[in-house]
């Protein structure tokens, strides 16, 4: 709490929120937010409790092993990946012709994430019989970071 009182015009905090529980840090969160409407100012901060945070963030910075690897606007990225699920044949014959970043199937049903998928897309998903959800902040940089898998299970 020193940090965000301190109200610097840059505000650094790294994991502020270590050992405490849900609620506290929901609170933190809370106060958090409060303390920039009433006082603006840029902060940085460092998490690995993506979603938890996501509604905070106006920009997102990933580094992985020393490298930016995301560097874009958090509303840009809200939305940029759709995962859809289906037959493996009806699933593979979509993913083709869009950016991968994960893959899984058991037996004859397949899940492929995929980039940048425009709302058309998306519709024409649907029409095929996919069924398409929204890939939250966190497991969009777990793909973007290597944390991608692509597996088959045989059912």
């Amino acid at each position: 709490m020193v940090g965000i009182a301190s109200r610097a015009e840059l505000t650094l905090l790294d994991e502020p929120y270590a050992g405490l529980d849900a609620v506290a840090r929901r609170r933190f969160y809370d106060l958090l937010l409060e303390d920039y409407a009433e006082h603006p100012r840029t902060i940085l901060l460092s998490t690995h409790l993506i979603d938890e945070a996501a509604a905070l963030l106006q920009r997102v910075l990933v580094i992985d092993k020393g490298r930016l690897v995301i560097d874009a606007d958090a509303e840009d990225l809200r939305g940029s990946a759709t995962t859809l699920v289906g037959r493996a044949a009806d699933v593979d014959a979509f993913a083709a012709r869009h950016e991968v970043l994960e893959r899984t199937a058991i037996g004859a049903i397949a899940s492929v994430t995929l980039a940048g998928l425009s709302a058309e897309d998306k519709r024409a998903a649907t029409s095929a019989g996919l069924e398409a959800t929204a890939v939250s902040l966190q497991e969009l940089i777990v793909r973007r970071t290597g944390g991608a898998v692509t597996e088959e299970v045989s059912a």
